[in-house]
């Protein structure tokens, strides 16, 4: 079977690395930066003092220029470790500098042997670990500087200053390149996920869910016997409705679920979730939390409301906290009933739903009254979003 293009672009997005271009202008900063030391080593070639050493470290600048290269080009090689290699390499060339360059060269302030080259690692160190990778890479550099020319002067402060705020820039890049690709392969997968369940969801409407519908009907037309099987395959048919209409409720990377997903999973023949249109990502023990309040408040009405009653749950996501409201048209209930109950050591209702939001650092509201129904209002603050 082919596979749908939505799951071909997710799968892509998975494995690109969302950096490559960042890793591309390394390289181009590499070579271009290798040229520019050439054009130093030939202008200051005569007097350096070592003339030996000289060729050898531009030849090991120059070698290390192609191989970085080839091994940045690919995603598959961009080891944590190469760039550490990378670093340690350029301090070690730059260290050089102290035996070809002569005194009177530094004194004359003349660029050592690598020159702008050594800027190189802070911008690989920033696109592999990120803003703190590419900080402590230019750091090490403009500390590796002053140490060769044994000064701390302007100069070498400003070229420090420019190390590490690239590293830094750079890193940032990076990091928001990845954050955002892995949002948009989050998107992708779920509206590849959503396509796939609307073609379910066609698909069975065409065949089990008409049955289960023809059944319902013609059942509760002859009534008796037929009546019950029409009720139950009514409620299967429910059932099935939300199992390919609901987003699955799975924790996600960050261990967050959709409370909007796991409440639709409520919805019965007597029993109507209304929900927003997007998700209500919470973390995973107050999606659990909540729905657990949320199937006692319906198992209060069915115990006690009677099997004609009729309830709705209602989620609202008002930005600074979440509210479930469920609602119920049975007798409601007496004053004092629940006082009664809990000094009784009935504590069903008030550890179940009470205790729960409690826990949760929300707040309970009941509004009822006898013949106008019961109706509990749990809200629970935005903060929780961000508990673990």
């Amino acid at each position: 079977m082919t596979e749908p293009p939505l799951w071909r672009a997710v799968s892509a997005l998975g494995t690109r690395d969302p950096a490559t271009p960042l890793w591309r202008g390394v390289i181009v900063l590499r070579v271009t930066t290798l040229l520019f030391a050439l054009g130093s080593f030939i202008v200051h070639y005569d007097g350096y003092a070592n003339k030996w050493l000289a060729w050898t470290s531009f030849g090991v600048m120059t070698l290390w220029t192609v191989l970085s290269s080839v091994f940045y080009a690919r995603p598959s090689s961009r080891w944590p470790w190469l760039v550490g290699v990378d670093l340690a390499l350029t301090v070690v060339l730059m260290f050089t500098s102290m035996w070809i360059l002569t005194t009177a060269q530094f004194d004359a302030n003349t660029p050592l042997i690598t020159t702008v080259w050594a800027a190189v690692p802070p911008a690989a160190a920033g696109t592999r670990f990120g803003a703190l990778g590419g900080v402590l890479a230019g750091l090490v550099v403009s500390v590796v500087t002053g140490l060769v020319r044994w000064r701390f002067d302007v100069d070498v402060a400003r070229d420090g200053f420019l190390l590490t705020a690239s590293g830094f820039v750079i890193g940032l890049a990076a990091t928001m390149a990845r954050r955002s690709a892995d949002a948009l392969t989050r998107a992708l997968r779920m509206e590849a996920a959503t396509a796939e369940r609307e073609r379910l969801a066609r698909s069975i409407h065409d065949s089990v869910l008409q049955v289960l519908a023809r059944v319902r009907k013609r059942g509760a037309e002859f009534g008796g016997e037929a009546a019950e099987l029409a009720k139950l395959a009514g409620e299967q048919e429910i059932a099935l409705r939300a199992l390919v209409t609901t987003e699955p409720t799975h924790p996600s990377e960050n261990g967050t679920t959709d409370l909007r997903s796991a409440l639709q999973l409520l919805a019965t023949p007597s029993v109507q979730v209304s929900t927003p249109a997007g998700e209500v990502q919470l973390p995973e023990h107050v999606t659990t939390e909540l729905v657990a309040v949320a199937r006692e408040a319906l198992s209060n009405v069915e115990k006690h409301a009677g099997e004609e009653a009729h309830a709705w749950v209602l989620l609202e996501d008002l930005g600074t906290e979440v509210v479930v409201s469920v609602r119920d048209d049975g007798p409601g209930i007496a004053p004092g009933v629940l006082e009664r109950a809990a000094a009784e050591g009935h504590l069903g209702i008030a550890e179940s739903i009470k205790g729960r939001v409690r826990d949760l650092g929300g707040s309970v509201a009941l509004d009822t009254a006898p013949g106008q129904g019961t109706e509990w209002e749990v809200k629970v603050p935005v903060a929780a979003r961000g508990k673990r």
